[in-house]
C-alpha cells in the first residue's frame, strides 16, 4: 500500500481502497413491488407471483452488479408458514417475525451495515432512520430505473461503464466551496452510482 506526495488516497495495485467498500443492497419489498407496474399487476395475480417476479428481476440484477442484496417483506401478510430466512438465486429474502414490521427487520439491518447499506424504499420514516445511521437511500422506482438499465445492458450484451476510481473529471469550471456536497453526500452519492 502507498500514499503519494499529491495527497491522493492510499491505493492497492493502482485502485482506490475507499471506492474498493462494497455495498450491501437492503431492500423494502412490498414497498418496491407496490411502486412498480409490472411487478404490482403480478402481486395482484397472487401475494407469491409478487415476491416471485421481484425475485426473478432481482437475481438477473446481480448477476450482471453482484452487490449483496437482502430484500425483506413483512411476515404478516404471508398466508403460507415461511422461513424466517432464505437465499434464492444469491438473494437473502428476509420476513418479519410476527409483532414486527419489514422496518424494523430493515432497520436493524442497517444499524448492523451503517455506511456499507444502501437502503430501497419510498417510506419516509425508514428513509430518515437509515440515513441517520450513514446508510444511502434510494427510492423504489429510481431502484427500479437501475434493474432495467442493468438487464438492457445484459440483454444487449454490453458491459457496465467503467468507474473513475477517484471519481474526478478534468474541467476548468470552477466550483468553489459552496457548490461542493458535504463529505456524507458525497460518499452517499458514490454508493448509489455502483448500483
Amino acid at each position: 500500500m502507498t500514499t503519494t506526495s499529491i495527497g491522493l488516497s492510499p491505493s492497492l495495485n493502482g485502485f482506490d481502497i475507499n471506492c474498493a467498500m462494497s455495498v450491501h443492497i437492503i431492500i423494502d419489498g412490498y414497498n418496491l413491488i407496490r411502486q412498480s407496474r409490472s411487478l404490482c399487476a403480478a402481486e395482484q395475480v397472487d401475494l407469491q407471483a409478487g415476491r416471485d417476479a421481484l425475485l426473478k428481476r432481482l437475481v438477473a440484477y446481480k448477476r450482471i452488479k453482484r452487490h449483496k442484496i437482502t430484500v425483506v417483506f413483512d411476515g404478516v401478510r404471508s398466508y403460507a408458514p415461511l422461513p424466517n430466512r432464505d437465499y434464492v438465486g444469491g438473494i437473502r429474502v428476509q420476513f418479519s417475525r410476527d409483532g414486527e414490521t419489514a422496518d424494523t427487520v430493515i432497520k436493524r439491518i442497517v444499524a448492523r451495515e451503517k455506511e456499507k447499506a444502501v437502503v430501497v424504499s419510498s417510506d419516509r420514516d425508514l428513509i430518515h432512520s437509515a440515513a441517520a445511521r450513514g446508510a444511502a437511500v434510494i427510492s423504489s422506482p429510481e431502484f427500479e430505473a437501475k434493474m432495467d438499465m442493468a438487464e438492457y445492458m445484459e440483454l444487449k450484451g454490453l458491459d457496465a461503464p467503467a468507474e473513475d476510481p477517484a471519481g474526478w473529471q478534468p474541467t476548468t469550471r470552477k466550483k468553489g466551496p459552496r457548490r461542493r456536497l458535504s463529505k456524507k453526500r458525497r460518499k452517499n452519492r458514490g454508493k448509489i452510482k455502483k448500483l
